[in-house]
């Protein structure tokens, strides 16, 4: 039955997809049915990584499992969910601050879709210390982000 189906919308700019990213997408797809990654246009943000280019390495990471789609979008979060029927937006969590902004962001998308639910995941710790904006700067610099990605850059 589709309407039993537990899907899970994990939204981001992406920029880029990187290691705790994609352990919180492959320990998710044991809650759900079906996780749709989301990479949004950030209007305060300019892209360092191309969104083709990511949108490209992202399916290949998991080109294994089906269960797994990519999708871009330039709207409100809470209204892509409603149109995918994902009812479960996927968020991951390194540290406290990283929850008051999350928080702050998942009670402003269930007054927007009452049927939406924020689930938080936290990072393994291995990946805790990683953030996009940090790779970003190293790549800036020709420093090895390998280590940081589950793909080749």
């Amino acid at each position: 039955m589709a309407a039993d189906k537990k899907i899970a919308m994990f939204p981001g700019s992406f920029d880029p997809f990187t290691k705790g990213h994609e352990d919180i997408v492959r320990r998710a797809s044991a809650l759900f049915d079906e996780i749709i990654i989301a990479i949004g246009h950030n209007s305060k943000k300019q892209r360092y990584f191309e969104i083709d280019y990511m949108i490209d390495r992202i399916e290949s990471t998991f080109a294994d499992d089906p269960s797994i789609s990519v999708i871009t979008y330039n709207e409100l979060t809470a209204s892509l969910a409603e149109k995918y029927n994902a009812n479960y937006l996927l968020r991951g969590l390194r540290n406290t601050t990283d929850f008051e902004y999350e928080n702050s962001i998942a009670q402003v998308n269930r007054y927007l879709n009452d049927k939406l639910e924020t689930v938080f995941l936290i990072t393994s710790p291995e990946w805790a210390h990683i953030s996009s904006t940090i790779i970003r700067e190293v790549h800036k610099y020709d420093g090895d982000i390998s280590p940081f990605v589950p793909y080749e850059v």
